[in-house]
């Protein structure tokens, strides 16, 4: 009988060369279970389990890991890491591969997250801790991928911080808004580095809690907190009157700027007055030194500060005088109050407060109100009949200066009168000379005319006499001139005429020597100079042989009329015997 009986039907796993699988309880090559062991097929194959074997997991994707991507790996059993260059790994321990490659986790080790490179701007930055010594740091500008014992810190800051950090308001602009900005981004992530601006003109204060050191960071710039780090929150008075707590600010403007505030002052006569004053202040920071820095956070409220100190002394100045005086004179006291008086009696320019070097520069009284009503009404109707009083004067002025311009203007009007009545007399008797001298040249003209006329033909004449000489010495100095250019011309042209043909000779007589001298020179090469020579003593020996012939030593032969000198000729004669004896 047999024992076997049908359990089911095992479909075929296949794997695709992607994809891997975890072979629980594999069989060995002998048939048996190998129970709690674990076995990786990775891809491409097909495969059948065997009785008992199961997947973990099912089919798994290899891990593909980018440049950004890594994975934290850690090993179940103890082994020797090939992949990592050989290294032991032991137990529990936890290590970091990273991309770009494809990853298929072995039997002894398990997958226990996947990380991811977070990118961060220079502005940007994560709070890291390490989990072996729990060290927190933060990270700023780079992009960073968490290691095998490290992991994301988040920051706690308090309340009130998160929600000014939420409100993201300018401190500048929305310096006079008190209402909550309602924000409907997302919440902070904790995270990430805290990171402030900090306004122009305008100082943050920044304390370690683990350095127990602050430091200050003066604006435009921006603040980034350190993990043990804490912005120092500003609780301003505000309001008015004054009141504390009111503005909420994580940096201090520096000014300048102006506060408001109302306080309540009694005069000498016990009469309760409202002043609402106005104070241009600045902090006087000549330096962003460490000192000066921390010098003015020293007053947690300097608003509040400022504001008691000098209603204190409003308060002490107005107490000492009646109420009319200050009245007339509530500028100059309250200046006078806050700012002190130097050794001259003037009137200082500021009231500095030394402990955080606020500077106050000048005060403004926007109102003067009485507090009591009787005392209210009782200074309406002052003023009212001031007012009345001041009507009632302004009218008289008026109606006295109307009466003395009506006065001025009748006399301008008379005098104006008397120097209308003389300019008529002036031009009356204008008028009689003009008619006087008119009879006067009617009677002299003709005569006169004449005679302006017979002068002036005259001069005409002796004008033109002169005109005509002066045409007429033109005349002849031009003929001259002429003729004189006529004469050098012609001179010129005469000597330029003789050297043309001074030169014409000379070239003609250089022509006949260059040719009579190139003719002699034909000549004397067609010849020959041994038969010129030749020639030349033909003559003289013809005659020497004739001479001899005739038996004659010698002759002179003369015309009469040249001297000849005998010494000198008979020398010669006797020479010319020796020289014709000497071959002999």
């Amino acid at each position: 009988m047999s024992t076997r009986r049908f359990l089911g039907i095992i479909n075929i796993t296949t794997l695709t060369n992607r994809q891997y699988c975890v072979v629980m309880d594999p069989v060995d090559a002998k048939g048996k279970p190998q129970l709690g062991q674990k076995k990786v097929v990775q891809g491409e194959v097909s495969f059948f389990l065997q009785p008992g074997e199961y997947l973990q997991s099912g089919i798994q994707d290899v891990y593909i890991l980018g440049e950004d991507d890594g994975l934290i790996i850690k090993a179940s059993f103890g082994f020797v890491d090939h992949l990592s260059g050989d290294v032991e790994r032991r137990p529990g321990e936890l290590w970091l591969i990273r991309g770009p490659c494809d990853y298929v986790p072995t039997a002894e080790v398990e997958v226990v997250t996947r990380r991811k490179a977070i990118p961060l701007d220079e502005n940007e930055g994560i709070y890291v801790r390490d989990i072996k010594t729990g060290k927190v740091r933060s990270v700023v500008g780079e992009t960073y991928m968490l290691t095998q014992d490290e992991e994301l810190w988040q920051k706690d800051m308090s309340p009130a911080v998160e929600a000014l950090l939420a409100q993201s308001k300018d401190p500048v602009a929305d310096r006079s808004d008190r209402a909550p900005k309602a924000d409907a981004s997302k919440p902070r992530d904790r995270t990430r580095v805290v990171s402030y601006r900090v306004p122009h003109n305008a100082a943050c204060q920044i304390y370690d809690y683990k350095l127990k050191k602050a430091r200050v960071v003066f604006g435009p710039d921006l603040v980034m907190l350190g993990p043990d780090e804490q912005f120092t929150q500003l609780s301003i008075s505000g309001g008015k009157p004054k009141r504390p707590n009111v503005i909420k600010s994580l940096c201090l403007l520096l000014g300048p700027d102006f506060m408001t505030d109302i306080i309540v002052v009694e005069t000498s006569d016990h009469a309760r007055l409202s002043l609402q004053l106005s104070y241009n202040w600045h902090f006087d920071v000549k330096e962003q030194s460490i000192q000066e820095a921390a010098k003015i956070f020293s007053v947690p409220d300097f608003v509040g500060d400022c504001c008691k100190a000098i209603a204190s002394r409003v308060r002490g100045a107005v107490a000492s005088v009646p109420f009319d005086d200050f009245h007339k004179n509530s500028a100059k006291i309250i200046r006078s109050s806050v700012f002190g008086r130097d050794e001259n009696g003037k009137v200082k320019s500021h009231f500095e407060f030394p402990q955080n070097s606020l500077r106050i520069t000048s005060i403004d009284i926007q109102s003067v109100e009485p507090v009591d009503q009787r005392t209210r009404d009782a200074l309406q109707k002052s003023v009212q009949l001031a007012i009345e009083i001041t009507t009632n004067s302004q009218e008289a002025t008026a109606r006295q200066e109307a009466e003395r311009l009506e006065q001025e203007a009748q006399g301008r009007l008379e005098r104006q009168k008397l120097v209308d009545e003389a300019e008529a007399e002036k031009t009356r008797r204008n008028l009689l000379e003009l008619q006087a001298n008119s009879a006067a040249v009617e009677s002299t003209g003709q005569a006169k005319a004449e005679a302006q006329s017979r002068a002036e033909a005259a001069r005409i004449e002796g004008e033109a006499a002169v005109e005509q000489a002066k045409l007429k010495a033109e005349a002849s100095n031009i003929e001259a001139n002429s003729e004189l250019s006529r004469l050098k011309e012609a001179r010129a042209a005469e000597l330029d005429y003789n050297r043309a043909q001074n030169e014409l000779e000379i070239n003609k007589s250089k022509n006949l020597a260059a040719i009579e001298t190139e003719k002699f020179a034909n000549m004397v090469n067609a010849i020959g100079r041994e038969t010129i020579r030749d020639m030349a003593n033909a003559g003289p020996a013809t005659q020497a042989k004739l001479l001899a012939g005739l038996g004659i030593k010698s002759t002179l032969i003369t015309d009469g009329n040249s001297p000849i000198n005998l010494f000198t000729t008979a020398k010669g004669l006797m020479g010319r015997v020796e020289e014709e004896e000497e071959p002999f």
